[in-house]
């Protein structure tokens, strides 16, 4: 098949997106087009995969990117086979697209992959006017019901299945499990991956790793939202603690192999409450002690597998003090993270459900009669689309 694939909000490296469903599209010999704000993000796009840059949809004013974005649907849409689209706000590009290309009689299979709550998530937008929040969610959960009805949606958590009145496939984020043994954790380093924000806990990071210092590292990777950006650059230049900054997949979760824990400090907000933090299951991946705030579905992950503690939520001292122990009791510390690694490869492993996913999309488009050759058009170079 050919796929269209598209984000105007994540990183194009976004894990899901790129090193998950798009490696496991291609290895099962799947042309990809990506179409993703490249040049925003200042990377470009891998080997195999033809890349289209779009602008990237940030704060109040996304105009740009969805016309930029309504405007590739409209050109490549009809040369393939499957479009796959990563951001509620492409929602808003469809509707005439839609009708365009059921007109013309080149309707590719269109699937929305639905991350996160939407609607929850709206709560946390620092940007957005409160009083907008309400009917804002109200269109939000309005938007659900028309995208089901006319498109295909994959979950990426099964608590979502209640949002919709139909059944979805469930396509879980999981991570890729390394095959190579981790070593045993050391008792001088914490780690955290992934996405920085207040509501992340990125302020209780902060403090945490001030209590830990200077008998523990803290190093913190990952790309940090505005509000919280000063402060973390502030914590590194103190020596508080080392922020690496957005990296790459690979290089990320290379920093987990030996670390003492890794920390996952989620507030308590309505989009996590739904949610399983792929960090934590990361951890557990690597052999890495978890500590995490009482986050319903990471608590009952680490309190089933007995591999990592729960500390309250905005308690700094509480996550310190959970390090601390673990440091203290190389015993733990061990037997913590033999049975988060076992957990990991006994049943959360993407590359045991990457089949799972492209299995879905095949089907999908062998039911709409849309597959074709996918030899029948050239590849094209990476195209700038500015709006």
């Amino acid at each position: 098949m050919r796929i269209l694939v598209v984000t105007v909000v994540h990183h194009p490296e976004d894990a899901r997106i790129l090193h998950r469903q798009i490696a496991a599209l291609t290895e099962r010999g799947h042309r990809v087009v990506y179409a993703a704000p490249f040049s925003a993000c200042a990377v470009v796009p891998r080997p195999g995969v033809e890349g289209v840059d779009l602008p990237r949809a940030v704060g109040r004013d996304r105009r740009a990117a969805l016309r930029a974005a309504r405007a590739l649907l409209a050109e490549r849409g009809p040369e393939v086979d499957v479009v796959l689209l990563h951001d509620p706000e492409l929602l808003l590009a469809l509707p005439g697209t839609l009708r365009r290309w059921r007109r013309d009689g080149h309707a590719p299979v269109t699937v929305w992959d639905v991350h996160e709550d939407t609607a929850a998530a709206l709560t946390m937008k620092r940007w957005l006017p409160r009083a907008l929040r309400p009917p804002l969610r109200a269109a939000v959960r309005a938007a659900e019901r028309l995208a089901e009805r006319h498109l295909r949606l994959l979950l990426a958590e099964d608590a979502y299945r209640a949002r919709f009145a139909r059944p979805h496939p469930v396509v879980p984020n999981l991570p890729r499990v390394p095959t190579a043994e981790p070593p045993r954790p050391g008792a001088d380093r914490v780690v955290y991956v992934g996405q920085l924000s207040r509501a992340r806990g990125a302020l209780d990071l902060i403090e945490t790793a001030r209590l830990l210092a200077p008998e523990v590292r803290t190093e913190v990777i990952g790309a940090a939202d505005p509000e919280v950006r000063g402060a973390l650059t502030e914590a590194d230049r103190d020596g508080v603690l080392r922020w690496h900054g957005y990296l790459p997949n690979d290089l990320a979760l290379a920093r987990l192999w030996g670390a003492l824990a890794g920390l996952s400090l989620l507030h308590d907000q309505p989009n996590y409450r739904h949610s399983q933090p792929t960090k934590v299951v990361e951890y557990m991946a690597h052999g890495v002690p978890v500590v995490t705030t009482p986050n319903p579905l990471a608590s009952a992950l680490v309190t089933r597998h007995r591999c990592g503690l729960v500390v309250p939520y905005g308690d700094p001292a509480a996550a310190a003090g959970a390090v601390r122990r673990l440091r203290a009791d190389a015993e733990l510390r061990a037997a913590t993270a033999g049975r988060g690694r076992a957990a990991a490869v006994a049943g959360l492993d993407w590359s045991v459900r990457a089949a799972e996913f492209t299995d879905v999309l095949e089907r999908w488009a062998k039911e709409a009669g849309t597959e074709r050759d996918p030899g029948r058009r050239p590849g094209r170079p990476v195209v700038a689309v500015d709006g």
